[in-house]
C-alpha cells in the first residue's frame, strides 16, 4: 500500500521561524505577500499583503487557506473577515505596465505597491513563490506554496483574488463579448473561442504569446 499523502493546511510556522531567524520579538510583524492573475491573458494584475495580528479570531486563521482551494463565496467571506479584522493592503499594476515591465516586474511592482501601503510597517515578509520584490521596507524571504503553508500569506493570496475578481467582473460588463466574469482573463476554452471568434479587446495583454499571435494573425489579414 502506499502511503496517503497528508494535505498540507497553512499555519504561523513560516511567520515565527521567520521571526526566530531574524532575531525578532514574538509580536514582530510578520507580512505575508501574494498575487493574483499573473498567468491570466487580460487584464490587470493584483497584489496583497497581510498581517494578522495576535489577538485575530481563531476560526478565521483556521479557514484560511490557498485561494484556489476555496469556493468563491468562501473567499468573499474570508476577505471581508480579514478587512475587518486583520493589517491588510491590496495593489494592481495596469495593462501598460505590465507591456512595460513584463508581467513578472508587474507583479512585484503590485508588491511593493500592497506593502508600501500597508500600516503598521511590517518588521519582517513572506513572499509567495520564489522571486521578492527588491524596495521593500524590511527584510523579505521568498517561501514556495507560501499559501499553502503561511495563514498571512494564505490571507494575502485571498485578499488579491477577490480584489481581481470583483475587478474583472467589472470589466465583463464593458466587454461582455469575452466572459470575464467567468474565466478572468485565463486561457481557457471558452476564452480562446471568443478571441477566435471577436479578435482582442483593450483590456487582453497583448505582450502574451496567444494574444500576440492573434494581433499578429489580424495584421497580416489586413495587409
Amino acid at each position: 500500500m502506499h502511503p496517503q499523502k497528508t494535505k498540507t493546511k497553512p499555519s504561523d510556522a513560516p511567520e515565527r521561524a521567520l521571526r526566530n531567524a531574524l532575531g525578532l520579538p514574538p509580536t514582530a510583524a510578520v507580512a505575508g505577500i501574494d498575487e493574483a492573475g499573473r498567468g491570466a491573458w487580460a487584464g490587470p494584475v493584483y497584489a496583497a499583503a497581510a498581517i494578522l495580528p495576535p489577538d485575530i479570531d481563531k476560526d478565521l486563521t483556521l479557514a484560511l487557506d490557498d485561494s484556489k482551494k476555496l469556493s468563491p463565496a468562501q473567499r468573499k467571506d474570508l476577505a471581508k473577515a480579514l478587512h475587518q479584522q486583520a493589517w491588510v493592503s491590496v495593489a494592481s499594476a495596469s495593462l501598460e505596465e505590465i507591456a512595460r515591465h513584463n508581467i513578472l516586474g508587474a507583479t512585484l511592482l503590485a508588491m511593493e505597491r500592497a506593502v508600501s501601503s500597508l500600516s503598521p510597517r511590517p518588521d519582517a515578509a513572506l513572499v509567495d513563490g520564489t522571486n521578492k520584490p527588491r524596495d521593500l521596507p524590511c527584510h523579505a524571504q521568498t517561501l514556495v506554496r507560501g499559501d499553502s503553508l503561511s495563514f498571512s500569506v494564505a490571507a494575502a493570496g485571498i485578499l488579491a483574488k477577490v480584489a481581481r475578481d470583483n475587478e474583472m467582473e467589472r470589466l465583463d460588463k464593458l466587454h461582455p463579448a469575452y466572459g470575464f466574469a467567468r474565466h478572468r482573463g485565463y486561457g481557457t476554452v471558452a476564452h480562446r473561442k471568443s478571441l477566435q471568434r471577436h479578435g482582442v479587446c483593450p483590456i487582453h495583454r497583448k505582450t502574451f504569446r496567444p494574444i500576440a499571435h492573434l494581433v499578429a494573425g489580424a495584421s497580416n489579414s489586413t495587409k
